[in-house]
């Protein structure tokens, strides 16, 4: 899989019916590798390694349901009282992060209302912190969780 910009980590990543597989240790099970989670997994384990996020307090293919359509936010990250403090979305490190991108997030976060944004491609990261009055400010870097 293409390097990205985030710390190395050990996958398992195995073959399974001809199709190539990674662990997700959140949804303790084995997915398509797919270059999507790739950074997905890659992310996932720099905020566990890196940033001190619990995994028993992340989930991965969050269902929202949004003027009656059902989608599903990447990762979502909860506070220890289970109320959502982040979305993550994740991107093809072909993919730009875009406006449309922001766009989609900020919609999922319309049903969560949740205080951080987090946008990777693996190779670029963005985040944000939705303040009191609704405004975004954009930090320099992910927070550690003990900072949320």
């Amino acid at each position: 899989m293409e390097q990205l910009n985030l710390p190395p980590f050990k996958p398992s990543i195995k073959i399974l019916n001809g199709t190539k597989k990674i662990f997700d240790v959140l949804r303790r099970k084995y997915v398509a590798l797919t270059p999507e989670e790739w950074v997905r997994q890659s992310f996932i384990h720099f905020l566990i390694e890196h940033k001190g996020y619990s995994s028993s307090l992340m989930t991965n293919e969050v269902s929202v349901s949004l003027n009656g359509m059902s989608r599903r936010c990447d990762s979502v990250l909860y506070r220890r009282d289970m109320t959502p403090v982040m979305i993550m979305e994740y991107k093809a490190p072909s993919v730009e992060i875009s406006q449309k991108v922001f766009s989609q997030i900020c919609r999922y976060n319309i049903v969560l209302k949740v205080r951080y944004l987090v946008i990777s491609n693996g190779l670029s990261h963005y985040c944000c912190r939705i303040n009191d009055d609704g405004t975004y400010c954009f930090l320099k870097d992910i927070p550690n969780y003990e900072d949320l």
